[in-house]
This record gives C-alpha cells, structure tokens and sequence, in this order.
C-alpha cells in the first residue's frame, strides 16, 4: 500500500514538473533588439562558461542584462540566449544546455 502511495506521488510530480516546463514563457518583441554591447571578458574559469550579456524585452523596450557565469554540465554544451525574427517581430530564444 505505501509502494502504492509513493508511485501516486511520483506520478504527480512528474505531472507538475511537465506542466511547469509547458508553461515556460515565450517573449515576443515588435522590433528587433539593438546591436550588442561590447563586453570585457573575465579570464576563464574552471567549471564554468560565460553566458554573454543581452537584451531583455520588458514593458515595452530593450534592457541590458550583463553576462553571467553559468556552472558547468558534465556532457553538454551551452548554447547562449538569442533573439530570431519571426515575420514583423522578435522571438527571444533562452541559453540552455545541449
């Protein structure tokens, strides 16, 4: 019965977790996002990579978010945040791990 019990709560978790990634927010903007800042590299380090700054689409215009450290993943690639044109507007496309 507790085996039955602890299979129903996993299920449920399981079910959230989907649900919450399902709901990830997309981000539109109406025109395209200024050029890049230039930004000055840290030097490396160990068991990290740099995720470069970008612009961030928020109430009606383009703010700066500085770049940031984002720990390492054994196996995967980071692939950085980016914005791509679709017809008229902007879609933000977030970093994620590959």
């Amino acid at each position: 019965m507790k085996s039955l019990t602890f299979l129903k709560v996993l299920a449920a978790a399981a079910v959230s977790t989907a649900a919450a990634s399902a709901c990830a927010q997309v981000i539109i903007a109406p025109m395209a996002p200024p050029p890049p800042r230039v930004e000055v590299l840290p030097a490396p380090r160990a068991g990290y990579v740099w995720d470069k700054g970008h612009w961030r689409w928020d109430h009606g215009r383009y703010v700066w978010v500085d770049g940031h450290w984002q720990a390492v993943r054994a196996g995967r690639a980071w692939v950085p945040g980016h914005w791509q044109a679709r017809g008229p507007n902007w879609r933000w496309i977030p970093g994620h791990w590959a």
